[in-house]
């Protein structure tokens, strides 16, 4: 067994074994707060991390998405979306969403657990869902959604001294994200803070 997968099982005992409940309205906090409170409830999405196995060892599949989107265009994301009636649960949406993306096979994946949900100041519930992938071909990213699709080794995701910190102004007032600059590309925002979520539960470290 090679230390990714060491890593991996002990990563998998500590994800839910289950989609989590997702909490009561008066209960969430945003990782921003908007100028403007929500009217409306928030909307359930989910998010794949899907951990590729290659033969130099596992990677972490991201996306850039498209500059012609509407929202977040250009930023790098893990694929997913906003979970549909259609679909039977939020891992259900990650992975229609993986195909949808990049072309990633349903059957390719293996979901192995569940982090806790994580809300945005966009009025997002995110729940991200956490699968091995045994990939059958390449990823070929949907011009419509996604511009380019890349992967960074796992062993990166998991050193401290990949994680810089990421400053925007919203409304005036200074916010602070995690980002991993790889090969060009810069996560930050959700993606680089809901990666930090992920790395700090594979090595046992307090959530940042």
């Amino acid at each position: 067994m090679s230390s990714d997968d060491i890593i991996i099982d002990r990563l998998a005992a500590r994800l839910l074994n289950a989609p989590p409940p997702l909490p009561a309205p008066d209960a969430l906090v945003p990782d921003w707060m908007p100028e403007t409170p929500f009217n409306r409830p928030p909307t359930p999405a989910a998010v794949l991390i899907a951990l590729v196995r290659r033969p130099e060892g596992h990677t972490v599949l991201y996306t850039e998405r498209s500059p012609d989107l509407r929202a977040h265009s250009g930023q790098v994301a893990f694929p997913g979306g906003k979970v549909d009636a259609d679909d039977a649960d939020v891992a259900a949406a990650a992975l229609r969403e993986a195909f949808e993306e990049v072309g990633m096979e349903r059957t390719d994946a293996t979901v192995i657990g569940y982090m806790p949900t994580y809300f945005t100041g966009t009025n997002y519930l995110i729940t991200p869902v956490v699968a091995t992938v045994e990939p059958s071909g390449p990823f070929v990213p949907n011009p419509g959604e996604v511009h380019s699709v890349f992967e960074v080794p796992l062993r990166r995701i998991l050193a401290h001294e990949t994680y810089g910190q990421f400053r925007i102004k919203r409304n005036g007032e200074e916010h602070r994200t995690w980002q991993i600059d790889h090969d060009g590309h810069r996560i930050w925002g959700i993606t680089a803070n809901l990666t930090r979520r992920f790395r700090d539960l594979a090595m046992s470290e307090a959530v940042s």
